[in-house]
């Protein structure tokens, strides 16, 4: 019975990072308490655990400082998540159509205190947003809310709504579940958990079952359960594929699993055990190995503990005969006796006592290197899957660089007005990439948000922290433009387009990412702000020799190339950017440390 146990609760391991943040508020303090939204958190937040999540963070009974940090850390665990799923059960408020979540220690007296007290729901959106395939809200927060009838409208038209409003998520699968459809109450239901948790708990583990399934399912126990006075509500959509909170388990294929597993399992359920029978049960199925040591600790720690209740009730029998003796007016004799007994019963007690301490310190010590050594196990393996997921991936990316270098002619690629948008690829961990590689990615990324012209050649030259410098300017950041990072190249690849401004020659005007060709109308010219203005007349000279020689220079001025003027270019060094000088321009001059490179620079009639 043991082991099946064991069976039935380990879930199916997952590649994707999967993380969840579950919060339950039920003491209010300027309300009534509600009985089950921590109930209903613990609930949930148990389930997210057997799921084989990879973070489970179940927080109770917040306040607004610290529901905001909280979202504020999770946040920063979704950047490198591929499903991010926030549970919340309490109350909740909907004021001129925007959701807020109320904290405990929310006192709401006038509707404008909503702004102050309370988080809105695009917060806890704003938290999952950096997840790669799914982003969850469940909200448990239609409730009957006591605040709405009692604080005081600053204005009479202002609307408050019964319980949540519509939400329509903007970003690509991202869902929202409510407890009950918008504009209605959900209920708390008469026993510990509510009628929503409890289908929540029911369905939404299921191996392979799509969510949109599941909350189907979910549905329609919970109309079941309320008599079909609370319908739970999704929003927002998915792509075609299914998306399953809980993935089934491959076929083993690759690397084996380590067969350690099992046993580690069997061990950490019977340490929740924590009695004799268990405990035989484990060394019963594993009578030799680094586990079953761990489990003789355990028996000789109880065995201790049994030992030192044994000599505690002699030593209590000793005293009730030695009190006995005392009542009666024994003789002294025996009451010496007695005495003698006691005092050997309580030092007994004590040995035993100083060995059960003895005994746990040493199965302390053993369950701590156990926990060191299954570290140790689960770091080397993460490390080589890792290691050869960046080696395939980079392998893929070499072969798409390739492949791109090959479909399109060099001088397109060094144009900066023909850019090619690219769609960025996973990077490899820091510890696989050589320096040339790291350049080379960074180089890549450069192109794609519009900061860098040149090639992705791997050689971090003088145009290259040129550009690392100027995507600094404009996306906030300070990385050292002297060097090609790590941190760098995750800067880079988490802007989703263009950072910096597509910069035209003279002429020209920026449109989308490309520099079209200013075209003026009739009587105008560009004029030396780059913008269309109109063309001062001229009375016409005396002689005929000059007309001829201003036909001449005309000529010469349209046949030769135009010279920029003031035309808001941009040029960037170590020191940092300054607008392009007055009648120069931006193009290929050599580069100072080789003068058989061409990089981009200012050139100067």
């Amino acid at each position: 019975m043991l082991i099946l146990a064991i069976g039935l609760a380990c879930g199916p391991a997952h590649a994707d990072r999967r993380v969840a943040l579950v919060i339950g508020n039920s003491a209010y303090k300027s309300a009534p308490k509600l009985g089950n939204p921590v109930n209903d958190a613990t609930l949930v937040g148990g389930m997210f655990k057997k799921a084989g999540f990879d973070s489970v963070d179940v927080r109770l009974d917040l306040s607004a400082s610290e529901m905001r940090r909280m979202l504020r850390e999770f946040a920063g665990r979704t950047r490198d998540a591929d499903m991010a799923v926030i549970y919340y059960a309490g109350h909740g408020i909907e004021l001129e159509g925007t959701n807020y979540l109320i904290p405990i220690d929310a006192t709401l007296e006038t509707d404008g205190d909503v702004l102050d007290e309370t988080i809105p729901v695009e917060r806890a959106l704003f938290a999952v947003e950096p997840a790669k395939q799914l982003r969850l809200i469940i909200l448990d927060a239609c409730r009957d809310n006591p605040f709405s009838k009692t604080m005081k409208r600053t204005l009479a038209s202002r609307a408050i709504g019964r319980g949540l409003a519509k939400v329509e998520p903007t970003s690509p699968n991202t869902m929202i579940a409510f407890a009950a459809k918008a504009g209605s109450t959900a209920s708390d239901g008469d026993s510990r958990n509510s009628p929503f948790a409890v289908a929540l708990v029911e369905h939404l583990p299921k191996p392979g079952l799509d969510l949109r399934k599941a909350f189907g399912f979910v549905r329609d126990d919970v109309l079941k359960s309320t008599g079909y006075k609370q319908e739970p509500y999704v929003y927002g959509s998915l792509g075609g594929d299914d998306v399953p909170l809980v993935a089934v388990k491959p076929a083993a294929s690759g690397a084996q699993a380590n067969p350690q597993d099992a046993i580690r399992r069997d061990y950490e359920l019977a340490l929740q055990l924590a009695t004799r029978d268990g405990w035989e049960a484990f060394l019963a199925q594993y009578p030799e190995g680094f586990y079953a040591n761990l489990a003789k600790g355990q028996m000789n720690k109880i065995a201790a503990e049994e030992t030192r209740a044994s000599a505690e009730q002699k030593a209590n029998a000793a005293e009730q005969q030695k009190a006995r003796l005392i009542a009666e007016r024994a003789q002294k004799a025996e009451q010496d006796k007695a005495a003698a007994a006691a005092k050997a019963a309580e030092e007994a007690r004590v040995a035993a006592e100083k060995q059960k301490q003895i005994e746990q310190a040493r199965a302390d010590a053993a369950e701590q290197q156990r926990k060191l050594a299954e570290a140790a196990a689960a770091k080397a393996q993460a490390e080589k899957q890792a290691a050869e997921k960046a080696k395939a991936e980079l392998a893929a990316r070499q072969a798409a660089e390739k492949a791109e270098q090959a479909a399109k002619p060099v001088a397109d690629r060094q144009m900066p007005e023909v850019e090619q948008k690219v769609a960025a690829l996973s990077p490899a961990p820091a510890s696989t990439l050589s320096a040339a590689d790291l350049t080379k990615s960074v180089q890549s990324e450069l192109r794609r948000v519009g900061c860098l012209s040149a090639t992705a050649d791997g050689d971090w030259s003088a145009a290259s922290q040129r550009s690392l410098a100027l995507f600094n300017k404009y996306a906030g950041t300070q990385f050292d433009a002297k060097l090609a990072s790590v941190d760098a190249l995750d800067a880079l690849k988490a802007k989703p387009g263009r950072v910096c401004p597509l910069i035209c020659n003279f002429g020209s005007k920026a449109d989308g990412d490309q520099c079209v060709k200013i075209t003026c109308r009739a009587g105008y010219r560009v004029g030396d702000d780059n913008e269309c203005e109109k063309i001062q007349e001229k009375k016409p000279v005396a002689t005929r020799e000059d007309s001829r020689r201003r036909d001449t220079d005309r000529k010469q001025t349209e046949a030769a190339p135009s010279t920029p003027q003031a035309s808001g270019q941009m040029i960037c060094n170590n020191a940092g950017c300054r607008p392009v000088a007055k009648g120069c321009r931006l193009g290929l001059v050599p580069n100072p440390s080789n003068a058989s490179v061409k990089v981009t620079g200012e050139v100067c009639n």
